[in-house]
């Protein structure tokens, strides 16, 4: 069950046994599982995992700042998305370079990273499926990219994080290039609205925890 894994994966305190050997859950342990399962919701088992071991362990303020962190990507993935957004209906080049700080030429693969709120190795892996062709400087030989290039990474971000295959990227990257930006279109809107009720979740998953620190505090106060 849930509750066994739980257990096993050090996520609440020890359960006591009784005398015919069933487990004795306490307000304590019931205040754990509903808080686990609010996080989960809004912050995925991952972080839970990290969490709530620290709470056990009365390393609180770790706990916390590992949750601000995800709440800060949380609001980085809007606006990465936002932009992306706003890049689709800029109808060339130009007015993306003015409705942006896109101000030079061409852009080291840091740069485009940094920008798309990608990795540089996600950039290579595009690149190698044929998703991206960078152009390579004459002297160096270093990979160089232009404003379109980059808006064309946060499109692919865009696209993946909603459909994760490759292939159905392909096909909505053949349609942007048909100046058909519709699908697209749609699917940043629906990661603006996921993005959305994310946080809703978060803020429940917050409500949980926050009452699971004050059985805990009151626990201790007792003690």
């Amino acid at each position: 069950s849930a509750l066994r894994h739980y257990e096993s994966w050090g996520l609440v305190p020890k359960v006591e046994r009784g005398e015919n050997g069933y487990r004795i859950y306490t307000n304590e342990h019931e205040a754990y599982f509903e808080c686990i399962r609010a996080l989960n919701s809004g912050f995925g088992m991952d972080l839970v995992k990290k969490v709530m071991p620290l709470i056990i362990k009365g390393k609180v303020h770790d706990a916390l700042w590992l949750i601000n962190k995800a709440q800060v990507d949380l609001y980085n993935e809007k606006k990465t998305v936002e932009k992306t957004l706003e890049m689709l209906e800029s109808k060339d080049v130009e007015e993306l370079n003015a409705n942006t700080k896109f101000s030079k030429k061409y852009f080291t693969i840091g740069d485009v990273a940094k920008e798309a709120n990608v990795s540089p190795s996600a950039i290579r892996h595009w690149e190698k499926e044929g998703l991206l062709e960078a152009k390579r400087h004459h002297e160096s030989g270093f990979r160089i990219y232009t404003s379109s290039d980059i808006k064309r990474v946060f499109i692919i971000r865009t696209i993946q994080r909603a459909v994760y295959f490759l292939d159905i990227v392909r096909e909505v990257l053949a349609e942007i290039d048909k100046n058909n930006i519709t699908q697209v279109k749609d699917m940043a809107i629906q990661s603006l609205e996921y993005i959305d009720n994310a946080l809703l979740q978060q803020i429940k998953g917050m409500a949980s925890l926050q009452k699971l620190l004050d059985i805990i505090t009151e626990k201790s106060d007792k003690n």
